[in-house]
């Protein structure tokens, strides 16, 4: 499930809500349920989930769908279902119920098959046809609006994915002597450490330290960080006092977003969990919590336990809007926890 709190689209029809839908969520969904929360005509939130797989219970993704939606203080929600109506329809009716159950008033309930769409609440023949709606997304002022503000719409899911897989075009030869150089520096800087740094930890989180914030200084000249640069910035990143340090230098910017995409995509396998969570953090602060969601899936794939993608993972999949943490990771893990437990469920 993906989802995100990104700059808000006011929209004026159902087909405008459909049009911005992909603007939303990142990428144009398929074979998807999606609710859309609003505070009056203003979108300020949409979570998506798989449709259910025939034959399973369409009512667990609807109750997660309608924990998330629960949590961002909405006035009133649409529930749209992209894909074919034997499997749209009973997915719509379960995330219906799961809204109602929470007091969440459901405005519209559509379902969108190629560029046509229906409603399951709308019976009069002379607005809502039978044989459907046609709208043209390209020729939507919300589509254009969108575009204005920056916000892009990938193909799918999988175009999404490829913005955090491995580079093209890096030699992995290059990349694991460059690992090798950083392995036999470190060891150096371990010998070189004084007496009494005995474990050095000192010496590690100074390099660390500097290695981060010279590699943004880097980045933010528009130089491309040469490989030993990558490799000896992600080696100090398995530090979990540098990881903090570069944790606590990240936020939602565009600059942070990209500098964390570079190096998670030219990270040897191994080294991947830190700077995919870095740049899962910088991208839902940022309010793209598809990117963040797609980074998270790689980190825990290398990494099932790390325990920092495992409480990201969790906050995203709750819902959890980005200011609700305001000025963490500064606090204690403990304070966001308790924050996070006393975000209400549903609108009061």
């Amino acid at each position: 499930m993906n989802a995100t709190d990104r700059p808000r689209l006011t929209v004026r029809s159902p087909a405008d809500l459909i049009t911005a839908v992909p603007y939303l969520i990142g990428f144009h969904p398929v074979d998807s349920i999606v609710v859309v929360a609003m505070r009056g005509r203003r979108i300020v939130f949409a979570a998506r989930a798989d449709l259910p797989v025939p034959g399973t219970d369409p009512a667990l993704p609807a109750r997660h769908l309608g924990d998330v939606i629960g949590r961002q203080d909405a006035e009133s929600t649409t529930v749209i279902g992209f894909g074919p109506p034997e499997r749209v329809t009973p997915a719509v009716d379960a995330v219906r119920s799961a809204l109602v159950d929470l007091g969440l008033p459901v405005l519209d309930a559509l379902r969108v098959t190629g560029r046509r769409y229906w409603s399951y609440l709308c019976e009069a023949p002379d607005c809502c046809p039978p044989d459907g709606t046609p709208y043209d997304p390209d020729a939507s002022q919300v589509a254009a609006a969108a575009v204005y503000a920056g916000q892009v719409a990938l193909p799918d899911r999988a175009a999404l994915a490829a913005q955090v897989a491995p580079a093209g075009g890096v030699d992995p030869v290059a990349l694991r002597r460059a690992g090798d150089r950083a392995e036999r520096r470190l060891l150096g800087l371990l010998e070189a450490a004084p007496a009494t740094d005995e474990s050095g930890e000192r010496a590690i989180s100074r390099a660390g330290t500097t290695a981060v914030r010279q590699a943004q200084r880097r980045h933010r000249r528009g130089d491309r960080l040469a490989d030993d640069e990558v490799a000896w910035l992600t080696l100090l990143l398995t530090h979990l006092p540098v990881r903090d340090h570069a944790w606590e230098r990240t936020d939602g910017r565009e600059e942070d977003i990209a500098f964390w995409g570079e190096v998670l995509r030219r990270a040897e396998e191994e080294l991947v969990p830190a700077p995919a969570c870095l740049l899962a953090f910088a991208a839902w602060r940022a309010g793209q919590g598809a990117l963040a969601a797609v980074a998270l899936e790689r980190a825990l794939t290398v990494r099932p336990d790390y325990t920092l993608a495992r409480l990201l993972d969790d906050l995203l999949r709750r819902g959890v809007p980005p200011s609700d943490l305001d000025g963490w990771p500064a606090v204690t893990e403990p304070e966001v926890l308790r924050r996070r437990r006393r975000r209400p469920r549903r609108p009061r």
